[in-house]
């Protein structure tokens, strides 16, 4: 992997982690358009993916800061009923995580014809939640957190949205637009964060393997593929929080329904 293909992944996993597209799916087409594969794209994927967490808490700083000093006082206040929800939230994902990832990689892989139906069912959840009207709850409940959570794990197929579906989910549930924007951004910094030790894990388990491989991808592209990830994922992190408080996710279904049938297409 060159430098300029690192940037261009790069950017592509900032901006679509948050945006509701998938970042998984784009990357997948991004990998496939470049020719990357193998160790190099699982090095350089864990590198983008701790980039946009940190730009996740970079922008929602005060919010996480704010959690923090309340769930730290060790009393059933808002802050800490906001944490046990996150926790809750992470189960699901816990479980695939743990027991059916490689069997669900295994099984469906990463080919674009996958790709192609999770775009066009991520397309299907965002006008579904868009045009659905459901009665607004003012709090997520443990159970909504749950649910939330179950379309997380979901979203471990390539192409479907991880912050669609679980956003998708949450407004379908009733939850409000403001709330469930952050909701969604800060109960994937755990799973992410695990997924990262995760992969490590199996690179060191194929250690030399990836030693062989370690000379096609520099340091300096990915050093380039982590700043470009960590900017983009600042931007999109502030822009898909407007965008979710003005209902314009109805955009991003067509889009991920246009960019679904071609690579449907392209996989034929």
């Amino acid at each position: 992997m060159g430098e300029l293909e690192a940037l261009v992944l790069g950017l592509l996993q900032g901006l679509t982690e948050y945006l509701p597209v998938s970042s998984s799916g784009h990357l997948a087409i991004g990998s496939y358009l470049f020719g990357v594969d193998g160790e190099e794209n699982l090095t350089f994927t864990i590198v983008v993916h701790v980039a946009t967490v940190l730009s996740t808490l970079v922008v929602l700083w005060r919010e996480i800061w704010q959690l923090l000093q309340g769930a730290l006082k060790f009393k059933w206040n808002a802050e800490m009923r906001y944490v046990v929800n996150i926790l809750i939230s992470m189960i699901p994902i816990g479980i695939v995580g743990l027991f059916f990832k490689d069997t669900i990689e295994e099984v469906f892989g990463s080919g674009l014809l996958i790709v192609g139906l999770m775009l066009l069912l991520t397309a299907a959840l965002l006008a579904f939640s868009y045009y659905a009207k459901p009665r607004i709850k003012e709090n997520i409940s443990p159970l909504h957190a749950f649910i939330i959570g179950i379309a997380q794990a979901c979203a471990v197929m390539p192409g479907l949205s991880r912050s669609g579906s679980t956003i998708a989910t949450g407004l379908l549930l009733g939850n409000k637009k403001e709330s469930m924007a952050q909701f969604s951004f800060l109960m994937v910094i755990p799973p992410i964060l695990g997924e990262a030790l995760l992969d490590f894990k199996h690179l060191f388990e194929a250690e030399a393997d990836a030693a062989a491989s370690a000379g096609s991808i520099s340091l300096t592209a990915l050093i380039i593929g982590f700043l470009a990830a960590f900017v983009a994922g600042c931007a999109a992190c502030k822009w898909m929080v407007s965008i979710v408080r003005k209902g314009k996710l109805i955009y991003f279904a067509i889009y991920c329904a246009i960019v679904g049938i071609i690579t449907l297409f392209c996989s034929l």
